[in-house]
């Protein structure tokens, strides 16, 4: 997604000196591609020290590879599509019209921000974990049901919680063979912080999936995952983060498949031959 558009939504949660920082490049994003570190917190009234620490709130290792990302966007031409809101009286045309775009904007966006490094790591510890717990809380619990329902189809030992005690009493018997993921748009879910911190505790590997820049629930993740940050409002009823959050979780998914493919692709099958076998014809009986 968009680096300036990170910026403007992740506004409030900076402090004073990043939020001039912040305002800043907002506002002369062209000036700001082309200075240093010490030219840049000079001109914006701030110091290294805070400039350095933005990036790294931003998740770039760097000065340098903040103002890579940058330039590399400003040399790109402007996107003309916006996420919309919900408008009294909209014609129904209207409302197909912006909830399509919503959600391809918010794929493409999270398409745009996803690190293939912790992608794999991800897969990876998805595929060697003896049990996987999968935390989250209102939409994001709905994002955790459909990852256990596809894990359970490739036969990995799964469970999905909702329920904050639930959570924590899963969390606190997992152990270095297991795997805990924390889902929470905000990131700043308490329930789900707790779980995921919980997990942590006990050695499991944790993943956490979040807005791009969130803190609080990736402080306890050793892999972290991040989706678009851009659907803000209330009003919008988390329908396009929830389509990038099934995006990523459809990733690791076929992720995961794709690379053991021997182990999963027989087990796939076979339960999708198990379920049709039930299911698929009316039962004889003896009459």
């Amino acid at each position: 997604m968009s680096l300036l558009n990170t910026i403007r939504d992740n506004m409030d949660s900076f402090n004073p000196k990043e939020r001039e920082l912040a305002a800043f490049l907002l506002a002369r994003p062209q000036e700001a591609a082309r200075l240093t570190i010490t030219e840049l917190a000079k001109e914006a009234g701030s110091s290294t020290a805070t400039v350095s620490r933005f990036c790294r709130t931003l998740r770039f290792q760097n000065f340098a590879e903040f103002k890579m990302q940058l330039a590399g966007e400003l040399a790109q031409p402007p996107d003309t599509t916006q996420y919309q809101d919900i408008v009294a009286g909209n014609p129904l045309p209207d409302i197909v019209s912006a909830i399509t775009i919503n959600n391809l904007r918010s794929v493409t966006d999270t398409t745009h921000i996803l690190d293939i490094g912790e992608l794999r790591k991800a897969i990876e510890a998805l595929h060697s974990a003896s049990r996987i717990d999968l935390y989250g809380a209102a939409t994001s619990g709905l994002v955790a049901q459909d990852f256990f329902h596809k894990l359970i189809r490739i036969g990995k030992a799964a469970a999905v919680f909702t329920d904050s005690h639930m959570q924590l009493t899963s969390a606190s018997s997992l152990t270095a063979k297991d795997v805990a993921i924390g889902i929470s748009y905000s990131g700043e879910t308490p329930e789900t912080i707790h779980a995921l911190r919980c997990a942590a505790d006990q050695g499991a590997t944790t993943i956490s999936l979040t807005r791009f820049g969130a803190g609080g629930l990736t402080d306890h993740a050793n892999i972290r995952l991040f989706t678009s940050s851009s659907e803000a409002g209330m009003r919008r009823g988390d329908m396009a983060s929830r389509m990038a959050q099934l995006h990523v979780i459809d990733i690791l998914f076929t992720g995961l498949v794709s690379e053991h493919f021997d182990d999963y692709v027989p087990r796939l099958e076979r339960s999708f031959q198990t379920v049709k076998h039930y299911t698929g014809k009316k039962e004889r009986t003896n009459t």
